[in-house]
């Protein structure tokens, strides 16, 4: 069966013609799914019943099974944990932020970057996400948003998985994000996190988006990268630079390191300026990140002096840099933490709890 993600608004109208349907029953159903979230054939009720039933036997709709919503303390982030279809389960996060309605979306069942520091490694990687089960994920938080008259306005691919290894999926799905007639959200308010896939990077720079890109840097330098980011053997830094530099030049857009503080691994004055020279002369900020810990991985948040002085040294050195320090905003690193727990917890459904 076909998803609904699968196909492009226009692809869409092609298909109801093929299938002997009008084109305004193509944007009916759209306008159900996208607009309105309804996600069964049973609400859809200005298309006719013979219709729905012919539509049922082509189309998958629903795709994910909301488990339970994890809240913060301050309100300002929800976790989501969702079952697929075949039982495994992938999260997404939403981050309320003032006005700004960011949700977090995971593009595949695990990750096969393994990460030393980060959560989603941990349970392996599993399979890819289709463009359905990605954009589903922005709908389904719509409808929970709606009952507060709010909508997502951000979306950025740091979830569970490496995007850019899921290509062909997470781009059908960053084009519908920004489909006028669905979605319609900004390519500027759409960014991609990767830790660094060459080829993928280059072809993304020719695809015609604005997204933002942003590099899971983490080290200053090849050496100390290939112990906590194991696709860095297979991807030598200077190559991945060369594309971001690429990326930023077809795009006008500037480029963004995500940089996890490690206390005792990348965190001394001497690889912030390491980082600074190997970012000079690049438009681009350095979003650092004090490591939150994660159970079973034996890494640890540097203390507060040590951030400082890091951060010294990239100021000292015309580095923009900005540091999150609340709880929840390492996102990359704290993702997969609900989706391990519930698959060693054999599927328990538990109600909203505090964090």
């Amino acid at each position: 069966m076909i998803g609904y993600g699968d196909l492009t608004p226009e692809e869409w109208i092609q298909w109801f013609k093929d299938h002997g349907e009008k084109e305004f029953q193509a944007k009916q159903f759209l306008k159900w799914i996208y607009e309105k979230g309804v996600l069964n054939w049973e609400g859809m009720t200005n298309l006719s019943k013979d219709l729905r039933e012919k539509l049922s036997q082509h189309i998958r709709l629903s795709t994910l099974k909301l488990v339970r919503v994890t809240e913060s303390k301050d309100l300002e982030t929800f976790k989501f944990l969702w079952e697929l279809h075949e039982g495994n389960f992938v999260e997404t996060v939403l981050i309320c932020s003032e006005s700004r309605r960011t949700v977090c979306v995971s593009s595949q069942v695990g990750c096969p970057a393994r990460c030393a520091f980060c959560a989603s490694g941990q349970q392996g990687f599993s399979r890819n996400l289709r463009p359905t089960e990605i954009i589903e994920q922005i709908i389904l938080i719509n409808q929970w948003l709606s009952k507060k008259n709010e909508r997502v306005c951000h979306v950025v691919y740091m979830g569970m998985g490496e995007p850019l290894k899921n290509y062909e999926a997470v781009m059908q799905s960053i084009r519908l994000l920004c489909h006028p007639d669905l979605l319609n959200i900004s390519q500027r308010r759409i960014t991609v996190s990767t830790v660094g896939i060459v080829d993928a990077i280059r072809r993304m720079a020719n695809e015609g988006l604005k997204v933002n890109l942003v590099l899971s840097l983490h080290a200053p330098n090849q050496l100390i990268r290939k112990k906590i980011i194991p696709y860095a053997r297979q991807y030598p830094l200077d190559d991945i630079l060369s594309a971001m530099d690429e990326y930023s030049k077809q795009t006008k857009r500037d480029i963004t390191f995500e940089y996890t503080l490690l206390a005792g691994v990348n965190d001394h004055p001497d690889h912030a300026h390491e980082l600074a020279h190997l970012l000079k002369g690049k438009q681009c900020t350095v979003n650092l990140i004090p490591y939150n810990p994660v159970p079973g991985i034996r890494l640890h948040r540097p203390d507060k002096k040590a951030i400082k002085d890091f951060r010294s040294v990239l100021f000292g050195c015309k580095i923009v840099n900005t540091c999150r320090y609340t709880k929840g905003d390492d996102i990359a690193a704290a993702c997969g933490q609900l989706a391990m727990q519930e698959k060693q917890a054999m599927k328990t459904s538990l109600p909203i709890v505090k964090e």
